[in-house]
């Protein structure tokens, strides 16, 4: 924990400190009010309700709820282990405007596809998405040299991370583990949905928009 970029620590201090917040000293009203005004509510964008200061912050906010505890603790794992090496490599303001844009993405695409839902969309995972994107565009190849484990060299141009058999595997075990939750379930006895298109939109700004975000000099177009 103690190794974690700073930027890392602060997104899993928001996410673990609101979730507890919602837990334990909210009343189910009061958290209700909570979701409806930061979670990400499709609905609300059907032209059916007016536009307030929620409809252009929920885009972002969704990202630092969730369902429960079982999912904020995977969404957590996940983040130090695809989060930490790409803010060390980023730098803290670039790597928390790297998780909006991936946010907001996230949130866009699944809004395209249920437009008129109503039910919320909370969690870190469209922004963590992105996280992932973005590594397998450096082929998940991390330099430890400095004492902070960073991902090294410029991004892949795209024809090879393609013929990359590491990168494509884990691409083809992750979306197919994002299909097949997004139809059955997170896990048994755990009602949360999985918003799998929510991820797939984070991962493509990650994977085709790294460059866009990246401080380093020897950075490569796609």
């Amino acid at each position: 924990m103690f190794n974690l970029p700073g930027s890392v620590i602060l997104a899993i201090a928001l996410c673990v400190g609101i979730h507890l917040i919602r837990a334990y000293l909210l009343t189910p009203d009061q958290d209700l009010a909570l979701l409806i005004r930061t979670a990400f509510i499709p609905i609300r964008y059907s032209g059916q309700y007016d536009f307030d200061l929620y409809a252009y912050t929920s885009p972002i906010t969704y990202s630092l709820l969730h369902g429960s505890f079982t999912h904020l603790f995977v969404n957590m794992v996940w983040l130090a282990a695809f989060g930490s090496p790409l803010a060390n490599r980023l730098g803290g303001f670039r790597f928390s405007l790297f998780w909006i844009v991936s946010a907001v993405a996230a949130a866009g695409l699944h809004y395209s596809l249920h437009s008129m839902d109503q039910a919320p969309l909370v969690g870190a995972s469209g922004a963590i998405a992105g996280m992932m994107g973005a590594a397998a565009r450096f082929g998940f190849i991390i330099d430890r040299s400095s004492g902070r484990a960073a991902f090294s060299g410029a991004p892949l141009p795209i024809s090879v991370v393609l013929r990359s058999r590491t990168v494509m595997t884990f691409l083809i075990v992750w979306l197919v583990v994002n299909f097949v939750t997004g139809i059955v379930g997170f896990a048994p006895g755990v009602s949360d949905r999985i918003a799998w298109e929510a991820h797939v939109g984070g991962f493509l700004i990650g994977f085709f928009g790294i460059q866009f975000f990246d401080r380093r000099s020897d950075r490569l177009a796609a």
